[in-house]
């Protein structure tokens, strides 16, 4: 072992990525827990992953998204929920699960352009990605979305390898890694377009093999049906429920783009603005993507490899500007890798020019406004975990119902009550569920102001149908009432 890594530290270039592994660590994990993300996702979540853990329930569907109530895939669920238990069910362990699948996306993706690339576009994309702040971001909380850098890097290698080696076991392993692609958020189905123009080009390069060919894209579709069984198993069950929303989803006029290469251009920009965390002007975006249209077909007999990262950038930022709402981070969870992988082989081009101050400029200018965003380094912590945790506390101490018939509710609505919920059923004080008709003998009403429960039209506590507010307090800038009929 001391020989190995006297061997592994003797190469600079082993160095330089131990350095920005360590770098890239110590941003995703300093004061982790001041910071943590725990809202009504990740209550909900915790909520579920217990229950897994317990032997309890075993949900066949995942979260609903947040527009058209259409459901994704259970699997982020039992991928994560082993971080619970090891943490001894303290939610903060999802979170450490995805900074540490975060981190091993660093390291794949520095193996992985090494092996397509060479080590010096591996390390600039590795740069871009360590100090990127939105994938710093995704990585400091658990939500299902903040692993689609990782899953759809290794669906992508996968594919490329199938490629490559004729391999059965490559093309079944695509086929995995896209379904979790698409169970972890679905806006992963934005590689549908690039996996098939690569696909068709494969299909055609080896006509003369048809049949083979065909077989290894049917374990393709295998690999992602076999993910995606639970839930297709629920669609069947449920008279195609989700089929159906999802449907409706894109049907809807708004929901889809009319702008051709205008909208191309508008999405690009935006997602120039979240990578480079500053406001870019649509001239520079579109320069961007030029430059590495054009180098791509420089380069396109030197490295094959540089076309399908382009094919499969440009594929997804096409369909991804097809829808028009508002373009938030994780929309473009699938496009970050191969943007990196892009942006890292031009940087290389130049340094090969010679080209090191413009190099050094950029790199300067990047990792300076992505620092500008490092909220964890100066801001005070937001314990969010703590504070559920003080109010569920409270909320325990006084139920005072002889048959625990008690209900929790948030006010307004869009403050989610799971977080409470999550730990009065982990110390088992279990509340009434949410959608129980069985009628509370005590409410507990959280809100994130003062305020005025009695007569809400809010569908708990008209449910409860309260007279009398018979406590309250406030508990970490929180107004808790303790309503009783």
């Amino acid at each position: 072992m001391k020989n190995y890594l006297k061997n592994f530290f003797s190469r600079s270039e082993n160095v330089i990525f131990f350095i920005l592994i360590s770098t890239a660590a110590f941003l995703r994990l300093y004061r982790f827990n001041d910071f943590i993300t725990f809202l009504g996702d990740q209550g909900r979540d915790a909520i579920i992953l217990r229950r897994i853990i317990t032997f309890e329930h075993f949900p066949a569907i995942g979260a609903p998204s947040s527009v058209g109530q259409v459901f994704l895939g259970p699997f982020y669920y039992y991928f994560i929920a082993p971080w619970l238990l090891i943490f001894n069910f303290n939610p903060i362990g999802p979170a450490l699960g995805v900074a540490f699948f975060s981190l091993l996306f660093l390291v794949l993706l520095y193996w992985i352009v090494k092996d397509l690339f060479n080590k010096s576009v591996a390390l600039v994309s590795l740069i871009l990605s360590a100090f990127s702040l939105v994938l710093i971001n995704f990585s400091r909380f658990s939500w299902n979305p903040n692993l689609l850098p990782l899953s759809s890097l290794l669906f992508f290698y996968m594919l490329i390898k199938g490629f490559q080696k004729g391999k059965n076991i490559y093309f079944l392993l695509a086929g995995v890694f896209f379904g979790i692609c698409i169970q972890f958020h679905y806006v992963a189905l934005a590689l549908l377009l690039p996996a098939f123009i690569v696909v068709a080009e494969y299909i055609y390069k080896n006509r003369s093999q048809i049949i083979l060919a065909l077989k290894n894209i049917l374990l393709l579709i295998i690999g992602t049906i076999i993910v995606s069984f639970p839930l297709i198993i629920f669609d069947l069950r449920h008279n195609f429920l989700n089929s159906r929303n999802f449907i409706k989803l894109f049907s809807d006029q708004g929901a889809s783009a009319d702008k051709g290469l205008l909208e191309i251009l508008n999405t690009f920009n935006e997602f120039n603005k979240i990578v480079f965390n500053v406001t870019i002007n649509q001239t520079v975006s579109a320069l961007i993507l030029l430059a590495l249209v054009i180098l791509t077909v420089y380069f396109y007999r030197k490295n094959i490899h540089l076309k399908y990262i382009l094919i499969f950038f440009i594929g997804a930022l096409l369909l991804t500007s097809f829808y028009t709402g508002r373009k938030i981070p994780h929309y473009f969870g699938a496009l970050y890798p191969f943007y990196f992988i892009l942006l890292a082989y031009l940087l290389h081009y130049l340094m090969n020019r010679k080209f090191f101050l413009i190099l050094l400029i950029f790199f300067s200018f990047y990792i300076t406004f992505q620092s500008k965003g490092y909220y964890f380094l100066t801001n005070q912590g937001n314990f969010q975990i703590e504070k559920s945790q003080n109010i569920a506390k409270k909320i325990l101490d006084n139920v005072n119902s002889p048959t625990n018939k008690f209900q929790v509710t948030g006010l307004p609505d869009k403050y989610s009550d799971s977080t409470y919920r999550y730990f009065l059923e982990l110390w088992g004080k279990r509340p009434l569920a949410k959608d129980s008709l069985d009628k509370a003998e005590e409410l507990f009403v959280i809100c994130e102001s003062e305020c005025s429960p009695i007569g809400d039209p809010q569908w708990d506590i008209a449910y409860f149908a309260p007279r009398k507010i018979t406590q309250e307090w406030k508990i970490d800038e929180r107004y808790i009432y303790k309503l009783e009929r």
